[in-house]
C-alpha cells in the first residue's frame, strides 16, 4: 500500500530533497524527538560574509563514513550538511554557505546567529551514499565551493588509515589516486585549498589537486595566477591531461546541479561512470 507522503525541501547546503511523512501521530513525533541529541557549537570561523566553518560536538557513539552528511536542527528546523571532518576526528566540522531568507533560506540564517557555546540538535548517525568506492583505481573529484566537503573528509580518513597501516604493517603501497578539481567564482571561496595542496605535495602518488576560478577578470581575484575556467568546462581537458580512462576512473561530481548535469553530458557518452551529490536547488 502506498504511504501518504509529500516532498519537502531539506538541505545539505543549502537545499536537499527528502521524503517525510505528510502526517505524524503524537506517538511517532515523540519517537523522533527521542532520537535527537543536543550538541554544542565548539568553534566558528567566518571565511567570507556568505561562508563559515563550524565545529560541533560529536555525540558519543556517533558514526558516519567519509562523504556522508549529518542532519542538524535549530528550533525544530532541520537540514542535512555534509561533514568535513573524518570519522577519527573528535568533533564534526561543517562548511556552510548562507542562503538569505529572501532567497528561500530557512536554517542557514539561524546558523549565522550561532556562537560558540550555543547548541543545535543532531540526528543519531550520518547518512548518504556519496562515499569512496575503493574498487576503482582512479578517483576524479569535481567540486564547486562547499561541494569539496566530502572529498576533504575522504582524503583525511584515507591518510589516517595509511598511517595506521604503516604503524602495524610497515610502509603500505598506494592503491588509489585522487584527482581533485575544485571550482569557485572567487579564490577566497576555496577555503580548503591550502590543506589539499599540502597533501598533494606530501603525497603526489595519492592526491593531485587543481583549484580553478571562473571569474579571473574580477577585482576580487586580483593576483590569481592559477587555473581558470569552470570546473565542468575543463573536465575533459584534465581527464586527458591526467590520462584517466573510463575503465579505471570513477568521476564524483559534488555541488551545483548545473555543473553536475554538464559533467554527466560530457562524460557519460565517453563511457565514464559519474557519482553525484547536489548541494543546490535548481530554482
Amino acid at each position: 500500500m502506498r504511504a501518504n507522503i509529500e516532498l519537502v525541501l531539506s538541505s545539505t547546503n543549502p537545499e536537499r530533497l527528502h521524503w517525510l511523512p505528510k502526517q505524524e501521530s503524537p506517538r511517532s513525533r515523540h519517537k523522533k524527538q527521542k532520537k535527537l541529541q543536543r550538541v554544542t557549537v565548539r568553534k566558528r570561523v567566518d571565511v567570507t560574509p556568505e561562508l563559515l566553518k563550524m565545529w560541533i560536538e560529536k555525540p558519543e557513539g556517533y558514526s558516519f563514513k567519509p562523504g556522508q552528511y549529518c542532519t542538524i536542527g535549530i528550533d525544530g528546523i532541520e537540514r542535512a550538511y555534509s561533514i568535513v571532518s573524518a570519522p577519527y576526528e573528535k568533533d564534526l566540522e561543517l562548511f556552510v554557505e548562507l542562503v538569505p531568507k529572501d532567497e528561500g533560506g530557512v536554517l542557514t540564517p539561524l546558523i549565522w546567529d550561532l556562537h560558540e557555546g550555543d547548541t543545535v540538535t543532531i540526528r543519531p548517525r550520518g547518512k548518504g551514499v556519496f562515499v569512496f568506492k575503493p574498487q576503482w583505481r582512479n578517483h576524479f573529484m569535481l567540486a564547486t565551493v562547499t561541494g569539496v566537503v566530502p572529498f576533504v573528509s575522504i582524503v583525511r580518513q584515507y591518510l589516517n588509515d595509511m598511517a595506521e597501516a604503516q604503524n602495524t604493517e610497515g610502509e603500505p603501497g598506494v592503491e588509489h589516486h585522487m584527482y581533485i578539481l575544485m571550482g569557485a567564482s572567487y579564490a577566497d571561496e576555496f577555503v580548503y585549498d591550502a590543506e589539499l595542496q599540502e597533501v598533494a605535495e606530501a603525497h603526489p602518488g595519492l592526491v593531485t589537486f587543481v583549484p580553478t576560478i571562473s571569474r579571473p577578470g574580477e577585482a576580487r581575484n586580483n593576483g590569481w595566477s592559477g587555473q581558470t575556467g569552470r570546473a565542468n568546462a575543463i573536465t575533459e581537458e584534465f581527464l586527458k591531461r591526467w590520462n584517466l580512462s573510463a575503465e579505471d576512473t570513477l568521476i564524483y561530481a559534488c555541488g551545483h546541479p548545473g555543473m553536475i548535469e554538464d559533467v554527466k553530458e560530457r562524460c557519460v557518452p565517453l563511457g565514464y561512470t559519474v557519482e553525484e551529490e547536489r548541494f543546490w536547488k535548481q530554482d
